[in-house]
């Protein structure tokens, strides 16, 4: 609410009040755009994320196969490196997929969802305390095993899946780096951590 100058003063409480701001933000800036974006993102990878997250968990939890610790192993070394790493050959498939500048926004979405079942350690460690049984009693009772998972394990989930939904809706309001280069400050794909 201050409308004095940005410099450094040697108050805290400013000494001219008003909306000036509000005003400049809304009418000299595509802030409404911005934040449309940013919502969008949010939520499909909200749910993208939370989809994708929940049965890679369920599975690397639930089912075991030959490859099970090695791609545990695996994914765990790879979520040791920075996401930084991967932007320069991240930013040229967006770019040859035609997803980058004006049209960043499914690009970000497409990216964040593609990268999810690296995140499954929580709802994993979550589905670890839910007892087997369960899935067994399911299962001679003539369930599938997606009904098992959808029917049984998810009424029961209930905590892990708010989690995993407010993560990936609250990712994009921060996501600065990763934006700002595909975005290249293009106003119509802009997402309000890069505005």
């Amino acid at each position: 609410f201050r409308c004095e100058s940005t410099h450094m003063v040697g108050y805290v409480i400013p000494k001219q009040w008003g909306f000036d701001n509000y005003v400049r933000l809304f009418t000299a800036t595509s802030f409404p755009k911005w934040y449309a974006n940013t919502f969008i993102i949010a939520l499909c990878q909200s749910v993208g994320v939370t989809v994708v997250t929940l049965c890679m968990s369920y599975c690397l939890s639930r089912f075991r196969f030959k490859l099970r610790k090695p791609l545990m192993q695996f994914m765990l070394i790879l979520g040791m490196f920075p996401g930084m790493l991967g932007m320069i050959i991240l930013y040229n498939v967006l770019k040859d997929l035609g997803m980058t500048e004006a049209n960043a926004v499914p690009g970000l979405i497409l990216v964040s969802i593609a990268g999810a079942g690296m995140g499954y350690y929580v709802s994993k460690g979550f589905f670890d305390t839910i007892p087997t049984t369960l899935d067994e009693a399911a299962r001679v009772d003539g369930a599938t095993r997606w009904q098992v998972f959808y029917k049984v394990i998810m009424p029961l989930s209930g905590s892990i899946v708010i989690y995993t939904i407010l993560l990936g809706f609250m990712a994009p309001w921060g996501d600065f780096m990763m934006a700002s280069y595909i975005i290249h400050e293009n106003s119509a794909g802009m997402s309000v951590a890069v505005g």
